[in-house]
């Protein structure tokens, strides 16, 4: 398991957040109701290409019926404690506005990650949302804690379409090489998702890709020993 408890352990802290919450398969969703009344519900979110919290919400939820007076909202993200004490679990509040989206590839990325929710995703009242995320509070640890502003938190956008335009080509290459029963889903300059069955997890590479090839480079670096039935978090740059 990749150790966040430091935002030193790597050069980018962006790269450190974005890891943390792209591996999140929950959250704990923040919203107000009319009358100032905050309220907290558990929600289950991927994240676009940019790590944009993407959320498939119903209509009926109280939190959707919050977001459509106040679109102010924060999404909390938590990892795994690194020992008995819960203070020391890494985590990332993720602070803005979010609004509903129909675009198709996102909606279709949502549930590459979460390919369960295609039980529900198609009833009347459940509807993509999409966080545009305006800061981020970041904790990894106990004691250690700080800020940190849209800018910082973003990758870099010429990494991100380059390797969005080639993703579907790079997860066909990829899932060519991976063994039965599991291939890959989505991936992104941070790292991929990987499914099998209903389940699907996260590996995180070394480092943020820059464009196609070095996306090409890290999955080489990482797919082979899940091939061999390597333990998720013998891969490097796994992260729960």
């Amino acid at each position: 398991m990749t150790n966040h408890s430091s935002p030193d352990s790597r050069a980018d802290l962006g790269f450190t957040l974005r890891s943390l919450a792209r591996a999140a398969r929950v959250g704990s969703l923040a919203t107000v109701n009319d009358a100032g009344q905050p309220f907290v519900s558990l929600v289950t979110p991927a994240f676009d290409a940019g790590c944009a919290p993407l959320l498939l919400l119903s209509g009926l939820s109280e939190h959707t019926r919050h977001l459509r007076v106040e679109p102010r909202c924060a999404l909390l993200i938590a990892g795994a404690a690194n020992g008995p004490n819960p203070q020391t679990t890494p985590r990332v509040t993720l602070i803005g506005r979010a609004a509903p989206t129909e675009d198709a590839a996102l909606r279709a990325r949502y549930l590459a990650i979460h390919p369960y929710a295609a039980l529900y995703a198609g009833f009347g009242d459940f509807a993509l949302w999409r966080l545009t995320v305006e800061e981020a509070h970041y904790v990894g640890g106990f004691g250690l804690a700080r800020q940190v502003t849209q800018a910082k938190l973003r990758p870099a956008p010429e990494a991100v379409a380059a390797i969005t335009a080639a993703e579907r080509e790079i997860i066909a290459e990829a899932n060519a090489e991976r063994a039965a029963g599991e291939h890959i889903v989505a991936i992104d300059l941070d790292g991929c998702d990987i499914a099998e069955d209903d389940a699907t997890r996260r590996l995180a590479f070394p480092a943020p890709a820059a464009n196609p090839e070095t996306v090409r480079a890290a999955l080489r670096h990482v797919a082979p020993q899940k091939t061999r039935g390597a333990r998720p978090e013998q891969a490097r740059g796994e992260n729960s």
